[in-house]
């Protein structure tokens, strides 16, 4: 159902910083690897129709079906497990009539849109055990549906998204205290007991995680070994000094052209970036990404509803804190994951995903309260 909408209130700045990220995604792919530019562009295409269709759709009717768009992302995570493909060490795609496409990302968009009316539902009685308890549950039976393909990275997003809507819908501070206090020495102690010889916590499908994890800590002594590319893309940045050694480099000391580092068009783009374009290419992407998930935070905040503002911060969040990890293992300040960079990485079902949420923001904009 479509509505009548003010022109003036339609977020063109939103629109123009996430069609100039695109723009430097579709560069950047191109030269990691040139046979994916033009499936890149036709994704943002794809993307960038399905946004301005979404931006002009009442968000209220969508979330009128908030159950069975609950019960569709619980089937999709549960086919992946039992019929999904493999691919990079884990099960996290499904292949449907010959469209092959990534589960979990579209998951994160469900997972707020379910959300975001159920909270609405509930606000009043948010901050009761009972409604505590079934919002942990109903989240719990998604993140473990991710962790068993298992896709720990994804879950840590679903993780801090879940954290940041319950936050904006109204919990309380006393509770967010004390899970926190909870939270950091729980942590702490397990980052110890995985760094202990012989540790069993990680084990049978999540040991090449747990590595992955034991490696960041040891840098030195998996330089070699499973910390190779993070060291070989901290390599490229720092090659790529201020201003890059150019667009599609043909330089024999390109780590890029030498192939030093894997899925260079999706996980690690950013290296890509800083080692053609330097410091201020690197620096462009992420002032991008952050104006942008600032900007769905603002229209979080002039929402017209619990429901809107749950939207709009949980796009921003998805968008700030999924770049920050991505950004994080390119640049070797967190162990290396396997999450792309919002629309710049290649990766359709990412691509189309981030316009889709976009568009749903939008849509909360048209909708804020005036003053």
């Amino acid at each position: 159902m479509l509505r009548q909408y003010k022109l003036r209130n339609y977020n063109f700045k939103l629109i123009f910083l996430v069609l100039a990220i695109s723009m430097i995604g579709i560069i950047a792919v191109g030269s990691a690897q040139e046979s994916l530019q033009s499936r890149q562009i036709g994704g943002f295409a794809a993307g960038v129709a399905i946004m301005i269709a979404l931006s002009l759709f009442d968000y209220s009717i969508i979330l009128k079906f908030y159950w069975l768009i609950y019960a569709a992302n619980v089937v999709l995570l549960a086919l992946v497990i039992f019929i999904g493909d493999e691919g990079g060490g884990a099960q996290r795609w499904l292949d449907i009539g010959g469209f092959r496409f990534q589960p979990s990302e579209i998951a994160k968009i469900f997972m707020i849109l379910f959300f975001a009316e159920f909270l609405r539902k509930n606000r009043e009685r948010l901050n009761t055990v009972k409604y505590i308890v079934l919002s942990v549950v109903l989240f719990g039976i998604l993140a473990f549906l991710i962790v068993s393909q298992p896709d720990l990275s994804t879950t840590i997003v679903f993780c801090l998204i879940f954290a940041s809507i319950m936050f904006v819908a109204g919990i309380s501070w006393k509770l967010i205290a004390g899970v926190l206090a909870v939270a950091i020495p729980a942590a702490v102690i397990l980052i110890f007991l995985i760094l202990q010889p012989d540790q069993k916590i990680f084990s049978g499908d999540t040991t090449y995680q747990g590595n992955r994890i034991i490696a960041f800590f040891n840098k030195e002594e998996y330089a070699n070994t499973l910390g190779y590319q993070q060291e070989y893309s901290v390599m490229a940045i720092g090659s790529g000094q201020l201003t890059g050694k150019g667009y599609k480099t043909n330089q024999i000391s390109s780590v890029k052209n030498a192939n030093f580092i894997s899925e260079q068009e999706t996980d690690f783009i950013y290296a890509v970036i800083g080692e053609e374009f330097g410091f201020i290419g690197s620096s462009a992407v992420v002032i991008l990404l952050l104006l942008i998930s600032l900007e769905c935070f603002a229209v979080a905040r002039k929402a017209k509803d619990t429901a809107g503002a749950v939207i709009a911060t949980g796009i921003g969040a998805l968008i700030g804190f999924q770049s920050f990890i991505n950004i994080g293992v390119v640049t070797y300040l967190l162990p290396n994951t396997g999450l792309p960079l919002p629309f710049v990485s290649y990766g359709l079902t990412s691509l189309i995903s981030s316009f889709i949420g976009i568009g749903l923001v939008l849509n909360v904009g048209l909708q804020c309260k005036q003053k």
